[in-house]
């Protein structure tokens, strides 16, 4: 390059000689003016030439300096993670933005049907390119997609409903997912010895740990899927609630099947010590973050000077949560759940009302995009393989799936409506029952399978995509009609008052001092017990000022008046917005 513009400066140089000495011969008097000016323009471009000519001598003398000054430069690498990162969540939330804005298509699809199909497409079209479409990892989902939807379920988890119901979500939690596993890892080891063949290499013990991945509730499809049909609170706070605590118990014993595999032999001692593992595990992970929950509403008391970084606290504490629980091996989506229960009613005393609105907003905006990036993953890793596909297996796999989970809804709640008030109907148990979505959960969970310990490890993966797609798509495009024709009670939008708040109150004043005079301790006296001790002592250390020793109903209205006012606030910007739009139309 540097020996083509120095020939292209000397043949410039030549040009600009012969025509100085030409206008030198025929400049006329009348355009001498103009001419001498183009002339000493020209000089000036002919010096400049020269200048140059110097300059690529001294470059063809110096071979370490070879090439021009880089005007536009490309470093691809540099940005490439941030860069693909941003891609993923501009593509999410277009997915979803477009998905609203079809009300015929998202009123019989489901939002995460749609995105796994963008998925999958994403994954083909990665595929036909000739590259290897990118794969949901285990580490990313756990540590980074999976935290802001349980905070955000923890944090806004209606208390009262679920300490009403705690009875019956933690039995169909524990009781229901151990009957799950056990029937599940029973049956599935009595049809892989009757197929024989292939199958005959699966043990009783990689039956068991299958069973407990499969039964996996995802709590991410749950949320999808109920908040659609706007299905009425009881129902969707059991089934809600029952696949949080699932989880846990889910991942608990994952891990006590994985740790039995690589010991290769199982003890009385064993079992014993993998009971005792899973309380440790489970109550471990809800105080840690119970510890992490008082921090939190501890911390936002000296906040009043700083307000710009009180959401940043609530953030990380219950981040840490999460994380500690991890390290100890304890249950981090308990650990979440504790830690928003516990904080959240001491944070939002402390706090300010733009913090507040600020946390609300930006956790929803985070699960909501953590939700769709799952949900899309999910699509591109089916594409991304690899798979061992047996009708036997997966045809078996999804019938227990089904049967476990009617069997043991039906069982669990004939014990049940014995000591509820409210009996749980034959419809409520087909929504409960039918409600048992599985997702990514289970995903990375059999993803976390090493291969030298289960051979089996990718027929088993492509079970529970198989699962997952049949939960997702066939059980969540069919539960709207279904709760259509069932005439299912749905969700009733009521504006709170406070006179339903005083009178909710003085109800629950009054059965716990029937309780007491009956000498029958329920949760109606515990409940009352817990309310003193949190007025008396707790409040007093964790709130700052004068709202520690605020009434409860007083509390309630200043909560109520905000609420009105954001609402007033928001239907008068619209109403701008609108009256706007029509006087600048034509």
């Amino acid at each position: 390059i540097s020996e083509r513009w120095t020939n292209l400066q000397c043949v410039c140089v030549c040009v600009f000689s012969l025509e100085l000495k030409f206008c030198g011969f025929f400049v006329s008097e009348r355009e001498g003016l103009t001419v001498k000016m183009k002339m000493k323009m020209k000089v000036l471009l002919l010096l400049g030439c020269c200048c140059g000519l110097v300059c690529a001598g001294q470059n063809r003398s110096d071979p370490r300096d070879q090439r021009l000054f880089p005007v536009l430069s490309i470093n691809y690498d540099y940005v490439q993670m941030p860069f693909e990162v941003s891609l993923w969540i501009l593509l999410a939330s277009l997915m979803k933005l477009g998905f609203h804005l079809l009300p015929v298509l998202s009123g019989v699809v489901p939002e995460s049907c749609l995105l796994i199909v963008v998925g999958l497409l994403v994954g083909g079209l990665i595929r036909v390119m000739g590259k290897n479409p990118p794969v949901l990892d285990s580490q990313l989902f756990f540590l980074c997609l999976l935290p802001p939807i349980i905070l955000d379920a923890g944090y806004f988890l209606p208390i009262r409903p679920f300490t009403e119901n705690a009875g019956t979500i933690l039995t169909f939690a524990v009781l229901g997912t151990l009957w799950n596993v056990f029937f599940m890892g029973a049956v599935l080891y009595g049809a892989c010895r009757l197929e024989a063949g292939r199958l005959a290499s699966v043990d009783l013990l990689s039956c068991l740990l299958f069973g407990s991945i499969v039964s996996a509730v995802d709590p991410v499809a749950v949320l999808a899927v109920f908040e659609e049909i706007h299905i009425n609170e009881l129902l969707h706070i059991l089934v809600f609630g029952e696949s949080l605590l699932n989880d846990a118990v889910t991942v608990v014993l994952y891990h006590l099947f994985e740790e039995f595999a690589h010991a290769g032999e199982v003890t009385v001692g064993d079992v014993f010590l993998g009971v005792v593992c899973f309380f440790v595990v489970a109550l471990g992970g809800v105080m840690v973050g119970g510890v992490y929950g008082v921090l939190a509403a501890f911390t936002s008391r000296f906040t009043s000077h700083t307000r710009v970084i009180e959401p940043l606290f609530v953030f990380l504490y219950s981040y840490m949560a999460y994380l500690s629980a991890e390290v100890f091996h304890l249950s981090g989506i308990m650990a979440l759940i504790a830690c928003g229960v516990v904080m959240r009613p001491y944070v939002e005393a402390n706090i300010s009302h733009k913090s507040y609105t600020t946390i609300k907003y930006f956790l929803k905006m985070w699960s909501s995009v953590s939700e769709t990036l799952i949900f899309i993953f999910l699509g591109v890793s089916t594409v991304a393989g690899p798979h061992a596909w047996n009708w036997t297996f997966v045809s078996i796999t999804i019938v227990l799936c089904l049967l476990s989970r009617v069997l043991g809804v039906v069982g669990l709640t004939y014990i049940i409506n014995k000591y509820r008030m409210v009996k749980l109907s034959g419809k409520d148990q087909f929504i409960v029952a039918y409600g048992g979505l599985r997702g990514a959960i289970a995903f990375s969970l059999a993803f976390l399978l090493s291969s030298d310990d289960f051979p089996m490890k990718d027929m088993f993966l492509t079970a529970i995509i198989t699962v997952i797609f049949f939960t997702v798509f066939v059980q969540g495009m069919t539960i709207r009609p279904l709760v259509e024709l069932l005439a299912v009670k749905k969700k009733k939008k009521t504006k709170c008052s406070i006179n339903e708040e005083i009178h909710t109150q003085f109800l629950e004043h009054l059965l716990a001092g029937i309780e007491g005079v009956c000498g029958h301790y329920g949760h109606h006296h515990w409940r009352h017990k817990l309310d003193r001790f949190n007025k008396r002592y707790i409040r007093r250390c964790l709130i700052g000022g004068e709202r520690s020793q605020e009434p409860q109903l007083v509390s309630f209205y200043n909560k109520m008046e905000l609420k009105q006012a954001l609402m007033l606030l928001e239907s008068n910007s619209s109403a701008n917005l609108s009256t706007g739009d029509t006087a600048a139309a034509p």
